[in-house]
């Protein structure tokens, strides 16, 4: 089976909120729809559920025109960031329920819920009702009802948004097995680049309404197409800044000149843009050719595992990510240190020329 939008278009109260998206979905895989919020992610589960219809463009199912036909007429299955389950009924009779409508046989219906409840680990569970899980367990009932419909599309809409730190770190772990068993086309809405990381997959990356690439999801991260899509596949935020590369120099916005070394070697002369992540940004003097910036302390904000450090560059506002506890205070002066050999390039139409070799 395969799922494809063709050029499609959708529009909100006049408003444009997806743009000529043409995208396939194949049987077997796994997208992670990749964006901020009001980047078209739930725009697009919509449209490849049948619960919208484009303005413009068709939706295919196997080359076949599906565009308009109503979403109980198709094979699909949705969770959203809102778990949704019934409050009245047993675990085992949630996830049962899209069989019971199916009309299947007492035994399949057995059989095809403990398979999800032991998938799901929800099988001490079973005789409970939601209002007695936690949040994390409501959720995993809400993705074993979708999963145990059979559908051959599965939608999850940020379904571990609401869920706290360490749920959420458990079922991102335990998911990607889930869908590698199950066989269906799995489409996972994200704002959160470590978790489309986690996933794995193919990543599509999307700012308000288009598709700025489509890959896979390590590919799109260690190779941006775009500054933007770098800047969407980054967080903390990416830290930017304008290079001029003259000859054997290159001079930084800031006033900044250092040799034309790392991935700069090889650069024709011009003007570009540098993007560098938070991880690739130092705060010593110990790496060889690296790049040393005059830097000022913003903010310090200690996770107890690393250290997010802010800083200010001239008119750059960066952000180092450091193991461990590093405790520096706002006005704080240090040396920014960068290895040139680990920067995204863009040129003046913020294309991507050169990325460090990861």
């Amino acid at each position: 089976m395969s799922v494809t939008l063709d050029h499609v278009s959708q529009m909100v109260d006049g408003v444009t909120t997806i743009r000529d998206v043409s995208l396939t979905l194949e049987r077997g895989s796994l997208s992670v729809l990749l964006g901020p919020t009001l980047a078209g992610k739930t725009s697009i589960m919509r449209l490849l559920a049948g619960l919208d219809k484009p303005a413009q463009g068709r939706v295919l199912v196997d080359g076949k025109d599906v565009t308009g036909i109503d979403i109980r007429k198709r094979s699909v299955a949705m969770v959203y960031q809102q778990f949704i389950n019934y409050p009245s009924l047993t675990v085992y009779e949630n996830i049962a329920s899209p069989l019971r409508v199916q009309g299947k046989p007492k035994a399949e219906i057995e059989m095809r819920v403990r398979e999800a409840a032991a998938l799901l680990k929800l099988e001490p569970y079973l005789k409970r009702t939601p209002l007695q899980l936690s949040g994390g367990q409501q959720q995993r009932t809400a993705i074993a009802r979708a999963l145990v419909k059979g559908a051959d599309l599965v939608l999850l809409d940020e379904p571990l948004a609401n869920l706290d730190y360490k749920l959420r770190e458990e079922l991102r772990t335990e998911l990607p097995k889930i869908f590698e068993a199950s066989g269906a086309i799995f489409v996972y809405a994200t704002t959160e680049p470590s978790e489309a990381l986690l996933l794995g997959g193919r990543t599509v990356c999307l700012w308000e309404g288009e598709i700025l690439q489509f890959d896979e999801t390590p590919k799109v991260y260690r190779k941006p197409d775009t500054l933007k899509v770098a800047e969407v596949f980054s967080d903390p935020p990416l830290n930017s800044v304008d290079i001029e590369k003259k000859g054997g120099s290159v001079n930084y916005a800031g006033g900044v000149s250092a040799p034309a070394n790392g991935l700069y070697a090889s650069l024709p002369d011009g003007s570009y843009r540098i993007g560098f992540r938070a991880h690739q940004l130092g705060v010593d003097r110990s790496a060889t050719g690296a790049h040393v910036f005059p830097a000022e302390v913003t903010v310090t904000e200690i996770t107890g595992s690393e250290s997010f450090i802010h800083v200010k560059h001239s008119q750059s506002d960066w952000v180092s990510v450091l193991p461990g506890i590093h405790e520096f205070v706002p006005g704080d002066k240090l040396d920014a240190v960068l290895d040139p050999a680990n920067v995204f390039i863009f040129d003046s139409s913020d294309r991507l020329v050169a990325a460090p070799a990861m």
